[in-house]
């Protein structure tokens, strides 16, 4: 990623439909000067405490406070290293909280960071909310689930269709600040390419959205937009959790922009190159002295020390390519498959998802007439009259962006009018019927 190249971003969350406090938390760090922006990068968090009371809250709030201060000191030599001992001090920082009083024991909170710098997008990531990156049509989950489900498929110990009917999915078993230790992955440094679209959530988010739908919103619509649309959807299907999400999308290279070459201090390239330079030429004169050993009368000895070198050759090979930057990626092309995601779904617009949004607004508007919401009628309006001019003229893109305004502005009116009573509301009963029949 370069310097130059534009981001837009957004970030929304939200208490739900069926809880009092939110316990998620969510941070952005953008750098504002290219000097800071080399060495540490662009930092987003999304974390989902977890916790009686307000533990869960005060524990993700303590990791988006630490982690971004304790990352941007760190002396580490690559980014990697400095966001994997952030994560690691800020589970200290948490589990030293929680022994204070004995009402905060084993609070915890998952912890999900992406970081887009100029090695590339790279990941630090514990528990069960996830990062997604669109592209081409694409949604690729980044970041694999520390869950009971997931850690059970990891395993082989049983097939999906069974984990997933049978086991429960809201049994984590990873997280920042139960235990004195936690072990953190990191994924990455991965390429990015202009057009990509990275989103962070809670799975209050995915509890109740497809990754097809949060990749289709995240591609057809603006960061702001699509941040709204997913929390909105997510609450007509019930809204059980708080849900949290942050979308970033990453803008085209303007023409003459250069690849910027600062990095954290010990990973100057040509000092590198001279030290796995040196280690090669000793590998190779203890291989020839092998060989000559063996030619001239001592394969005893000889063989050995050949069989020695090429195996250090081996090991100097894997981790010199260890140390290498993301290949460069043509920018023109649209391979998702430069490694293995998790999970992959497609993130294209349908007629069948349009036509469901559709759908879902119209049953909106029926319960909004029948209850009386609050909202603004008029340009609810004008939004559903744009939207069908656009379907008429089979722009589904704009008619797309335009359905999912309108559900917002009849949102507003819901919002408020559970307010007074939640769980009487047709919408709930229609939209909880809905996600049982899809289960069926």
């Amino acid at each position: 990623m370069l310097w130059e190249q534009q981001l837009e971003f957004a970030s929304l969350s939200d208490v739900g439909m069926r809880r009092q406090n939110n316990q998620d938390s969510l941070t952005t760090s953008m750098e504002l000067e290219r000097e800071d922006w080399e060495r540490t990068g662009h930092l987003f968090i999304v974390a989902d405490g977890m916790g009686g009371h307000a533990v869960g809250e005060l524990a993700s709030k303590i990791a988006i406070d630490t982690l971004p201060l304790t990352y941007k000191k760190s002396s580490h030599p690559t980014n990697g290293e400095a966001l994997r001992d952030a994560m690691e001090q800020t589970n200290s920082v948490i589990f030293e909280r929680g022994n204070l009083n004995p009402d905060f024991e084993r609070m915890g909170t998952t912890c999900s960071t992406l970081v887009l710098g100029p090695e590339g997008a790279l990941i630090g990531h514990v528990g069960d909310s996830r990062i997604y990156r669109t592209r081409s049509n694409r949604i690729d989950q980044l970041t694999f689930d520390h869950s009971l489900q997931w850690e059970m498929l990891r395993r082989g110990q049983g097939s999906p269709e069974d984990i997933f009917l049978h086991q429960p999915k809201n049994i984590i078993t990873r997280s920042m600040g139960p235990e004195k230790n936690v072990n953190v992955d990191i994924e990455g440094p991965y390429p990015v390419m202009p057009g990509d679209a990275y989103i962070l959530c809670s799975d209050g988010l995915t509890n109740h959205v497809s990754d097809e739908e949060i990749g289709v919103a995240a591609t057809e619509l603006s960061p702001r937009a699509a941040c709204r649309f997913l929390v909105n959807l997510t609450n007509l299907r019930g809204g059980t959790d708080n849900v949290s999400v942050t979308i970033v999308k990453v803008g085209a290279i303007p023409r003459g922009a250069v690849a910027s070459s600062t990095r954290r201090p010990s990973t100057n390239t040509s000092e590198l190159s001279g030290l796995w330079l040196g280690m090669a030429w000793i590998v190779a004169a203890f291989f020839c002295l092998g060989v000559i050993l063996a030619l001239t009368g001592f394969p005893f000895t000889g063989i050995p020390v050949a069989g020695a070198a090429i195996l250090a050759a081996g090991y100097l090979l894997h981790r010199w390519r260890r140390t290498l930057p993301p290949p460069l990626v043509n920018e023109k092309t649209h391979s998702t498959i430069l490694w293995r995601p998790y999970r992959t779904s497609p993130a294209k617009l349908t007629r069948q998802i349009l036509n469901e949004v559709i759908q879902l607004q119209q049953q909106m508007t029926q319960v909004a007439e029948d209850e009386a919401w609050e909202y603004n009628h008029e340009r609810f309006e004008k939004l559903t009259g744009q939207a069908y001019e656009a379907l008429k003229s089979k722009s589904h893109h704009t008619a797309f962006a335009y359905f999912s305004d309108s559900v917002h502005t009849l949102m507003s009116g819901l919002k408020k009018k559970t307010q007074v009573k939640k769980k009487d509301s047709k919408i709930f009963r229609m939209s909880e019927l809905s996600t049982q029949q899809k289960k069926d």
